[in-house]
């Protein structure tokens, strides 16, 4: 039985993710295969292999052979070199740097949103309440006062209050109280 070290696609359209798997040569691309040796994602930047040397190693051993793109990437990660008994036997593999995790980031939003001030509208229910309370009730400033520079003296005019006349009426109504009290 031939057996080749190849790329089993998996994944949505236009989304490629591929399995490196060991399998018979006469099977279809994506049929039965032997064993699954590692993972290749494409899209990612940089590009995820993740490839189980040990099982690579020996199944090169034995005499499986890779297609030209499973080859490309047992070179860069280093087991192309250890079985041919090449120098780089470290590859030219890049990670990734490590994500923070999530609980971290989630207790860091927390506690910045614990020093935030506490005054003031927070959702969209109170920021309306407060416009219409404006718009019923407007604040009036009052416009400040200009200072005073140098004016002439105004001179205060006196305004006398006007004489009221009594009424015929107003008399008449003014000695029925008296005659009434007596």
């Amino acid at each position: 039985m031939a057996t080749r070290i190849r790329l089993m696609r998996v994944g949505k359209i236009r989304t490629p993710y591929f399995r490196i798997v060991v399998t018979d040569s006469r099977k279809a691309r994506n049929g039965l295969s032997i064993e699954e040796i590692g993972r290749y994602s494409p899209k990612e930047e940089p590009s995820l292999i993740q490839i189980n040397s040990d099982r690579a190693l020996y199944w090169l051993k034995t005499g499986a052979l890779p297609t030209a793109a499973v080859e490309a990437l047992l070179k860069i990660t280093g087991d192309w070199q250890k079985h041919k008994g090449l120098p780089g036997t470290e590859g030219t593999l890049r990670v990734a740097p490590a994500r923070p995790e999530k609980r971290v980031a989630y207790e860091a939003a927390v506690k910045q949103a614990m020093e935030e001030p506490k005054e003031g509208a927070t959702t969209l229910k109170k920021k309306a309440q407060e416009k219409l309370a404006a718009k019923a009730a407007p604040v009036v400033e009052e416009a400040p006062a200009a200072p005073v520079a140098e004016e002439a003296p105004v001179a205060e005019a006196v305004v006398e209050a006007p004489v009221v006349e009594e009424t015929p009426a107003a008399e008449a109504v003014a000695e029925a109280t008296e005659g009434a009290a007596e």
